[in-house]
């Protein structure tokens, strides 16, 4: 394999030769066309009015959420630090969505992760608990027993036979995952596909018992966000997943329905470990691209692109 396309995990950015990012932008950045037919809505301005132009480029939250719905919102609140450390979804990211999903007569929003850090500390210092306190309707919790799972079957896995995902995810309720882009010892980058292993019991097993960039995309076949909005107002370029690191601030929401499309374009928004890259260098994106769970060429996307 060149260099060009070589996969990363942080060793391996440390090591590779930047790759020139190729960002043509294909689509009019008008409304002209029919705002559903844009593959992603890149919005640059501060967190609470570019996710809610993010969803309005898209088509609306309502054709996502519908009156009477269930939603769960899939934040990263794995570890107990607060906003500027860009290791937890911006709060107000969060808190966005959760009025917007209430607004489209969502009977109710569960904002849930299987915290890797104390799940008090974690609610608390991420901010994202007080930052939703006062919409009704809408809970935070951070879920670490296991009664919370339940176990299905993975039909198309190559490495993963079952997984136990918290049951909320498995009952008909419309799932938005909204994590925030930052690096990776394991894979690289964490963004959202990588993002939804807060949604199972054993991740460690990822780590520990099989390949995590084909774990990852075996999870991907049946953990299938109808949104993904991804929080790149800061971004955790080194020291990740965890932190501290070096932080940049893109000052972005990037959303969509294809979760593949949405993480490479993540990839493009900052250097990682002070190179570029492309979403096919990192494997689990290829890997859940080459299976068809999403497209990877940013070039090829329709992108609405607008300042909040």
């Amino acid at each position: 394999m060149s260099r060009h396309n070589r996969m990363i995990t942080r060793r391996k950015f440390l090591k590779t030769a930047a790759a020139g990012m190729a960002l043509g932008l294909v689509g009019s950045p008008s409304f002209s066309v029919a705002k559903e037919e844009y593959d992603l809505a890149v919005i640059s301005g501060e967190p609470i009015a570019a996710t809610r132009k993010a969803l309005e480029a898209l088509g609306g939250i309502s054709r996502f959420v519908k009156k009477g719905q269930r939603v769960v919102l899939k934040p990263n609140m794995s570890f107990s630090r607060t906003p500027e450390f860009a290791t937890t979804t911006h709060p107000l990211v969060v808190a966005t969505v959760a009025q917007a999903c209430i607004e489209a007569g969502a009977q109710q929003v569960l904002v849930l992760d299987h915290t890797l850090q104390r799940a008090e500390l974690c609610l608390e210092r991420t901010g994202i608990r007080d930052a939703c306190k006062n919409i009704p309707g809408v809970h935070v919790l951070a879920l670490q027993e296991r009664k919370f799972f339940r176990e299905i079957k993975i039909p198309q896995g190559k490495v993963l036979e079952r997984v136990e995902v918290i049951k909320e995810v498995l009952d008909n309720s419309v799932l938005i995952n909204i994590p925030i882009a930052k690096s990776h010892s394991a894979t690289g980058v964490s963004i959202g596909m990588k993002g939804l292993m807060g949604l199972i019991w054993d991740r460690e097993s990822f780590h520990s018992q099989y390949n995590i960039n084909q774990a990852i995309a075996d999870l991907a076949t049946v953990i299938k966000p109808q949104l993904t909005i991804l929080d790149a107002t800061r971004v955790l370029t080194s020291g990740g997943p965890g932190g501290p690191g070096e932080v940049k601030k893109p000052n972005l929401i990037v959303a969509g329905i294809d979760p593949v499309a949405v993480d490479s374009y993540g990839v493009s928004v900052a250097p990682w470990y002070g190179q570029n890259f492309k979403g096919r260098q990192v494997e689990h994106l290829l890997v859940s691209h080459q299976r068809g769970l999403g497209k990877i060429d940013v070039e090829q996307l329709k992108i609405f692109k607008e300042k909040a």
